[in-house]
């Protein structure tokens, strides 16, 4: 009979050489379990890698672990469900309900995709519904026993609302999947809380080979273009996620006119998506960082103030063309690859007097990447967009650490840590802040490749 392994084996399915399609298979002699099963975005080869079938067999994975839930660490688990997979999915209660909408919101998109492209659809409604009907939740702070050999305990990302990172317990040892690490301090959120104890860790990179705006220097830089967009009578878009950073944004401006800082004008908020998480946000106070919270003690709705205006239906948003400028409208998709923002793209990009603000990552390949790269037209529907709006960038408004701050997470377990395998990043953020955590810290940090094994000593 053989001996069983004490060891681990952990698999890179997906995450890796991208920001997007987080996807990573953990396996013991007695249980695989996977952590996050996302698409991929952005890229020319996001519909290959998107229909592929899963490197695992979905029916042998006994847990799947979401960290939080935008849509590239969530959107194929519908399809994970129609290729098999019956076991459980954990993550925080926050997470859940938010991916009930943003899982609604990529089943038609994903659906329209595969019309257009003349390819079956990745899954349909029916799979959509079977994955919540296995979903279960666990608050922060909290160890359960997930499998026979494997616990978890959750610790607060800071990224965005629910968003965790698992402490994954086994044998002693601590492997540490962060997902997403948030930008703190932020407007809203909880400070990332501190890992001090991994055996390993799995983390991501997306601005590792950069830094960001400092806090006070993002703020007065959107007090700048909302003044300059009031003086020139112009239109600022504002090309905006519809989780997270729409609501960081909100809660800026509603400062911003409360302090007195500048004019209030018209804001649109034109995004269903977003306007429905914003109401899940209101219902989760507890996760708001103390500033936060004393303030809606004090009866002050963060998410409102004069002349807001949320527009859910294509009617409405349709009427924002015909209102007099200066506004500023903030809409979905955050990298101008979808959603209504192309059409305000599509009207106000031509004209001099209009600013469109970008306020996070910009994907390889995406439209919102060609015009943060210089581009000096772009084509949206078939029509050829020439731009002479004013184009701003603010990547203080990241919901993702930067460089720096990436290290000075990595430091605090730098103590216990054996190996750091540093994904959920482009090739050259990756591998930048791999050299980073050699060269400052001395640890053993690695950029893998889809598809590496590498074995967890136990």
């Amino acid at each position: 009979m053989p001996i069983k392994s004490k060891n681990l084996t952990l698999t890179f399915c997906g995450g890796t050489g991208s920001v997007t399609g987080a996807n990573f298979l953990l396996e013991s002699d007695q249980s695989k379990i996977v952590i996050d099963c996302g698409l991929e975005q952005g890229t020319t080869v996001a519909n290959e890698f998107n229909h592929r079938t899963f490197s695992f067999n979905p029916a042998e994975i006994k847990v799947l672990l979401i960290t939080h839930a935008h849509i590239d660490h969530i959107g194929k688990i519908p399809k994970l469900v129609k290729e098999g997979f019956k076991g459980v999915i954990y993550s925080t209660p926050e997470t859940r309900e938010l991916s009930v909408l943003m899982l609604e919101d990529a089943l038609k998109l994903t659906t329209q995709e595969a019309v257009r492209a003349k390819i079956p659809a990745l899954y349909n409604s029916d799979d959509v519904k079977k994955t919540f009907n296995i979903w279960k939740t666990i608050p922060y702070h909290t160890k359960t026993s997930i499998t026979p050999d494997f616990e978890v305990y959750l610790k607060d990302a800071g990224h965005v609302l629910g968003s965790t990172m698992y402490e994954v317990l086994y044998n002693g040892k601590k492997i540490v999947f962060t997902g997403d690490l948030g930008n703190s301090p932020t407007p809203l959120l909880k400070d990332t809380e501190d890992i001090t104890d991994a055996d390993y860790l799995i983390m991501e990179s997306v601005y590792g080979d950069r830094n960001h705006e400092s806090k006070d220097d993002r703020r007065m830089k959107l007090e700048d273009v909302i003044e300059d967009t009031i003086l020139k009578k112009g239109v600022l878009m504002i090309p905006s996620f519809s989780l997270e950073k729409t609501q960081v944004i909100l809660y800026e401006i509603n400062d911003l006119i409360e302090e007195g800082r500048v004019q209030s004008i018209p804001v649109y908020i034109d995004s269903p998506l977003a306007i429905k998480i914003t109401e899940i946000y209101k219902r989760f106070p507890v996760d708001f960082n103390p500033k936060t919270r004393a303030l809606i003690k004090k009866g002050d709705d963060i998410f409102n103030f004069p002349k807001l205006h949320f527009t859910e239906t294509s009617e409405e948003s349709k009427a924002i063309l015909h209102t007099p400028n200066p506004k500023i409208i903030i809409a979905g998709s955050g990298m101008s690859n979808g959603g209504r923002i192309m059409h305000h793209e599509i009207n106000y990009l031509p004209h001099p007097e209009n600013t469109l603000l970008q306020v996070g990552y910009q994907a390889v390949n995406s439209i919102g990447r060609h015009i943060s790269d210089g581009a000096h037209e772009i084509d949206i529907f078939g029509h050829h967009i020439k731009i002479n709006a004013r184009i701003e960038h603010i990547d203080g408004y990241s919901s993702h650490k930067d460089s720096d701050h990436l290290l000075e997470f990595v430091d605090k377990t730098s103590d216990t840590v054996k190996k750091i395998f540093v994904a959920m990043g482009e090739p050259k953020s990756s591998m930048f802040l791999v050299q980073k955590i050699r060269d400052n810290l001395a640890l053993e940090a690695y950029a893998p490749k889809e598809g590496d094994k590498v074995i967890l000593e136990c």
